[in-house]
């Protein structure tokens, strides 16, 4: 009889079960007796009929209670499903058998089990750690039962060229294993110690409860003993055997990940997605090896189940083949066309040295040719369609050249630019698990030092001694001149509409980075989009200071060039720099954020008068990321006399989404200030969608939150933006909750920014949806007060947050001002009366008014406020807190 007294758990759902062993292990006739945890009972008693079963099976050295958040959801009579969770033999309140159990043993033991409990399906088999192993084993030998596959961190194959993990490792070592898992319970107080944040007491207490005892704890021993390290383990061929059956196992499949895990790291999801390429998976960034007990896995799984399991028990796995599209040409059409005629010895791409003068440049047939060449080399390597190709080289003719060969291979691109940090730029490659890196010398010195990736090749050619202490294998310039003899090949891959070609990943401005997957067909819808809305043609000139304008550059036929910069800080363009690229290109077209134009309007004094002369030669200029203020636009049209000035808005998601231009912004701005247009004011104005785009708002209701699912364009009404357009992006790499939370009504994406339309069909931004303050009585967006803060000469930036609880916060305003001040803290009475007066006029009632030196701004565009941390931050000083730094 087993006493049940464990937090979070119902006693009605522990029982006991007499099984009949037919694992070979046990001689003929033995019985054996289960304990688990099963719902089954009450949802009859309270007369709830079960969708189906969610065979839940623990790993080591866990037991049933890993999954008891799964049968409290299963009891919700929303959604009603029977779980059980089993505790293996040996292991949980089960029986100790005495005998030491293989995996053939415990897959044959689970389908003992569930052939004594009758389950008939659909099931649903859910397993962790080495339970994820014994549940797929039971799984692909009980296919006619099964109707989708849920996991969370566990491991079928050990990757090529890696060895196990260190800590397992160290408890297979003779003179560690038998004292640290059987003797003591050392390594179950290392296991409970891998959640995040530490676990209770009294769930510890609960974990620790079945394993009192060093007679209890020999199935700990025994499970970690039979952990297959090479071929000649007795369980190798077992482990094998699941790991190649999966490969044919068609059912929906399930992945909830913890990447902050000692144990199963990502290259063990990597290796199961190439097995269930169809699954869905989710990355939750901070969690652990225990990420059932690291966040809420209840509500995804039941949800998946709703959209991927019907009522019946039904399942199937979307198959779909990508079509071309209409008029679809791949995004390196042009480049060839431009190779093969008679502008090929026209120049495509220049770089820039320091000094201003050009360092490099290729012609459109020597760009062609090179692209063509590293192809070939990068072939011969392994690498083709579908691999993953991280590329760290700054903007130029090497990192043109390696894109664009790439995805003639079908390799799929990941970018991550170093402005998201070490931290964050390491958290976005590792989740991205690139096969191959591609790096300058700092990059792979970083990768080798935090194990971004197992290839990595350099971008010029290393000496001996370095090439073996960073790991590289080979070289760009190497594998350009192994695939010479192919430089004039056709290449080897043909794009459907649908074939993944990127990851890029986002500013990190709003949260960990997310990578954003794109296929060959929004790509080129994207190119489309530009060159249409812009009219950017062959033969224009373009300068990119910002990374993705300088990539697309030979997709659209424009000569390219990146200023001599920072490019993972844009606020180091400098007039100078700007005007020296300009020249060297006789620059039509330029790109560059608002933290660069910034810096750029503040640092013309220096501008000689060729570059003068190239600035006023400009046709267009396109400036993103970011709100761009008036007052900064009007100081760029004076360098810039000659050009369009345009703000797209637009996000990583879908890049442009509306257009406008200064005249634009300065008549909406009119009405606005005569309030002759509904709608018009609160917010930054970005126009009108862009060629292809549609847009539209989810209202918001009274808690800031937009729940609705009816697409509105009344003007007036504010509410989350919704975009819909052939270059929105696929879907968040392994992020699925994400994409749900995306996913609008059908065909839009939900863009977590909150806006309004006027009557003449403008958009105006007015924040993100994270950044909704709900005052008493009314819900506040905080760029319109912002806006107007900013037109006081004494502030650079301000942000308005809120302090305190929802529904009845308090409006602050943290302004960085003009001069910038030495500490943080409480403005001065003369300063935050004018910060109140302005925001008053905006209608916005600020109630204190903090001062920072800078305000805490995202990497890549040196723009994005951190509203969310300046919240926690206010929150602190307003409650008597030190200022210190926001």
């Amino acid at each position: 009889m087993v006493i049940v007294d464990w937090p979070g758990v119902n006693a009605e759902w522990s029982r006991e079960i007499d099984v009949p062993s037919t694992s070979g292990v046990d001689a003929p006739g033995t019985v054996r007796r289960w304990h688990l945890l099963d719902n089954g009972e009450e949802l009859a008693r309270r007369g709830l009929v079960p969708r189906g079963t969610l065979l839940c099976v623990h790993g080591n050295p866990t037991w049933s209670y890993l999954w008891r958040s799964l049968l409290a959801a299963g009891s919700d009579p929303a959604h009603p499903w029977r779980v059980v969770a089993v505790d293996q033999l040996d292991m949980g309140f089960s029986e100790r058998t005495g005998s030491f159990r293989r995996l053939a043993d415990r897959i044959n033991d689970l389908g003992d089990l569930v052939d004594a409990l009758d389950l008939a399906g659909p099931v649903v088999s859910v397993g962790h750690d080495w339970g994820g192993v014994v549940s797929l084993g039971w799984a692909l030998a009980h296919r006619d039962r099964l109707a989708g596959v849920v996991l969370t961190n566990t491991a079928v194959h050990q990757p090529a060229g890696s060895s196990i993990p260190a800590a397992l490792r160290l408890a297979l070592h003779p003179a560690v294993h038998r004292w640290g898992t059987t003797t003591t319970g050392t390594f179950l107080r290392v296991t409970h110690s891998l959640a995040h944040p530490a676990l209770p007491a009294d769930i510890r207490n609960a974990y620790m409860a079945p394993y009192r005892g060093a007679s209890r704890r020999a199935g700990v021993g025994n499970f970690v003993a039979d952990i297959p390290v090479d071929a000649s383990h007795p369980s190798f061929a077992a482990l094998t055997g699941v790991a190649e059956g999966l490969r044919s196992l068609e059912v929906p499949a399930l992945m909830l990940w913890g990447p902050r895990d000692p144990i199963f790291s990502d290259r063990y999801l990597k290796d199961l997605l190439t097995r269930l390429p169809h699954a869905d998976v989710h990355r939750y960034e901070g969690a652990g090896h225990l990420v059932a007990e690291d966040r809420d896995i209840a509500t995804p799984v039941f949800d998946w189940l709703a959209t991927s399991v019907t009522r019946a028990g039904d399942s199937a796995v979307a198959k779909s083949s990508p079509a071309a599209g209409d008029g679809f040409t791949p995004l390196w059409a042009r480049l060839t066309e431009l190779a093969a005629g008679p502008d090929a010895g026209g120049r495509a791409v220049v770089e820039m040295a320091p000094d201003g003068t050009v360092a490099r440049s290729l012609t459109w047939q020597q760009l062609e040719e090179s692209v063509n060449r590293l192809a070939a080399g990068l072939r011969k390597t392994g690498v083709g369609t579908g691999s993953r190709v991280s590329l760290m080289v700054p903007p130029g003719v090497d990192l043109t050249v390696a894109l664009y060969a790439c995805l003639r291979l079908g390799a799929v691109v990941v970018v991550a630019d170093a402005g998201l940090g070490t931290q964050g730029l390491s958290r976005a490659v590792k989740g991205a698990t690139p096969d191959v890196l591609i790096g300058i010398d700092k990059a792979l010195a970083a990768a080798r030092a935090l194990g971004w990736a197992a290839r990595r090749i350099s971008v010029r050619d290393l000496p001996a001694g370095q090439r073996r202490l960073l790991g590289v294998e080979t070289s760009l310039a190497a594998l350009a001149r192994t695939g010479a003899g192919n430089a004039g090949a056709a290449p080897s891959f043909t794009p459907a509409a649908g074939s993944p070609a990127a990851v890029l990943f986002t500013s990190g401005s709003t949260g960990p980075a997310k990578g954003v997957q794109y296929t060959h067909g929004q790509l080129a819808a994207m190119r489309d989009t530009v060159a249409g809305t812009f009219g950017i043609k062959p033969g224009d000139r373009l300068v990119a200071g910002f990374a993705p304008f300088a990539l697309l550059g030979p997709a659209l036929g424009a000569v390219s060039v990146t200023p001599a910069m920072d490019v993972t800080a844009p606020r180091t363009l400098t007039a100078h720099a700007l005007a020296a690229a300009a020249a060297a290109i006789d620059a039509t077209v330029v790109f560059a954020s608002p933290a660069a134009l910034r810096n750029v309007v503040a640092s013309q004094a220096g501008l000689n008068p060729e570059g003068a002369a190239a600035l006023k030669r400009v046709d267009l200029l396109l400036s993103a990321g970011a709100p761009v203020p008036e007052p900064l636009l009007d100081g760029v049209q004076r360098l810039l006399p000659a050009a369009s000035l345009h703000t797209p808005y637009g996000m990583t998601e879908a890049l442009p989404v509306t257009d406008i231009s200064l005249e634009q912004i300065k008549a909406a701005a009119a009405d606005a200030g005569s309030e002759t247009v509904a709608g018009a004011g609160n917010g930054v104005c970005v126009g009108r969608p862009v060629h292809g785009a549609r847009i539209a708002v989810i209202p918001l209701a009274a808690d800031g939150t937009a729940p609705g699912t009816e697409p509105v364009t009344d003007a007036g009404v504010t509410g989350e933006i919704l975009v819909s357009a052939p270059h929105v992006k696929d879907g968040y790499d392994r992020l699925w909750l994400t994409d749900q939370a995306s996913a609008g009504p059908a065909g839009w994406h939900r863009t977590g920014d909150v806006g309004h339309f006027d009557a003449e069909g403008r958009l105006w931004v007015e924040g993100r949806l994270a950044h909704i303050i709900t005052a008493p009585g009314a819900v506040v967006t905080p760029v319109g007060a912002e806006q107007a803060i900013e037109t006081l000469d004494s502030v650079s930036m301000a942000a308005i947050v809120g302090v305190g609880p929802a529904g009845t916060q308090a409006i602050a305003a943290v302004v960085e001002t003009l001069p910038p001040v030495r500490k943080a803290g409480p403005a001065s009475p003369g300063l935050a009366g004018k910060v109140r007066q302005a925001a008053l006029a905006a209608g916005v009632s600020v109630s204190a008014v903090l001062v920072v030196p800078a305000q805490p701004t995202d990497i890549r565009h040196n723009a994005k406020i951190d509203r969310s941390r300046l919240s926690r931050w206010a929150s602190s000083i307003l409650a008597g807190g030190c200022p210190g730094k926001p």
